[in-house]
């Protein structure tokens, strides 16, 4: 689950994995705010975007250090970032527009991989991060019966609308992490949905990551969408479609589902790996010279280079429209 008890006889430390960056690091403290993502977009530059993502994963890792050095291990203190959001928005009424990148895959796509590089860091060994894609698929609203919802989508507009900008984050971005939807896709549950995440993103795409569901995704396998009639057996196949974490408190009902033969430990033990994976390969268990990200130093959080990076992105992000039609006011 996201908040993960220590496990003393391993010497595994506590451990939240909620965490957000959409524009700047969140819910930590001060931190440097760039525009929206949706503003992002009208620049048309995935090389600022890249800088930008660099300059997050920066005070991200200097947060980080700095909460672990006084012994803090609570929610948004973490490594593990639940951004970017590349759905589409395909609707202006969708209430999560603004955390998008817009509405044409193929710049979804360009901005998405550049966030993720700049997010997750080029050392050969060690994440400077983790970032998640997300909300795989075809998530976009509408939002009040998003946890009941079934998106049904014909093969071409799914592969030519909805997952292209997916791909290019996971073959082209290499990013670690995927949150699942809370939306049905085709029947399936999005985060209990073996096409999806077995097939599709696993085997087709090569993605080597873990998979986080939405917050509640889980228990609306159940509730919601009524696939199942136990969140025990909604855990189960959950896990068994490959979604490795639970945003929530659903997965306590795994060692049910276990005596239940639901599940055996041996699938469990797969997203156990792919999780601690991970956190190896973001150093956390490695004495902290090794590790080249643990040397950034608080002094970079609201920088004034980090500062006039944000004006920059902010004012490229501002877009004129020349009224040579009359269309406009």
């Amino acid at each position: 689950m996201n908040d993960s008890p220590a496990i003393d006889r391993l010497g595994i430390p506590a451990y939240n994995w909620w965490n957000e960056c959409l524009h700047g690091v969140a819910r930590a403290g001060r931190a440097t705010v760039f525009p929206e993502p949706v503003g992002l977009a009208a620049t048309w530059d995935p090389n600022l975007i890249f800088h930008m993502a660099t300059a997050i994963s920066d005070e991200a890792r200097a947060k980080h250090n700095e909460f672990v050095r006084k012994g803090k291990r609570n929610i948004y203190q973490g490594l593990t970032f639940w951004t970017p959001n590349i759905n589409l928005v395909r609707d202006p009424r969708w209430g999560r527009g603004m955390e998008t990148y817009g509405e044409d895959p193929y710049l979804v796509g360009r901005m998405s991989v550049d966030f993720i590089k700049g997010l997750q860091g080029n050392d050969a060994k060690y994440l400077k991060v983790v970032a998640t894609a997300k909300h795989f698929a075809v998530h976009s609203g509408p939002e009040s019966s998003r946890h009941s919802f079934d998106a049904v989508v014909d093969e071409s507009e799914l592969f030519e609308s909805y997952l292209p900008q997916f791909e290019a984050a996971i073959r082209e971005g290499g990013v670690q992490s995927v949150m699942c939807a809370y939306n049905r896709v085709n029947g399936d549950p999005a985060c209990a949905n073996p096409r999806l995440e077995g097939d599709i993103l696993r085997k087709q795409w090569g993605f080597s990551g873990y998979v986080v569901s939405d917050c509640g995704a889980i228990d609306d396998i159940f509730r919601g969408h009524k696939v199942v009639t136990s969140l025990a057996a909604a855990a189960a196949r959950a896990v068994q479609a490959g979604t490795d974490l639970d945003c929530g408190n659903e997965y306590r009902s795994l060692e049910q589902a276990v005596e239940q033969k639901l599940i055996t430990e041996a699938e469990i033990d797969t997203s156990v790996r792919r999780l601690l994976t991970a956190r190896f390969r973001l150093g956390v268990f490695d004495p902290p010279e090794r590790v080249p990200y643990s040397r950034i130093p608080y002094s970079v959080v609201e920088s004034e280079a980090h500062q006039a990076l944000a004006l920059e992105a902010a004012r490229k992000s501002i877009v004129l429209l020349k009224n040579e039609g009359g269309l406009l006011p």
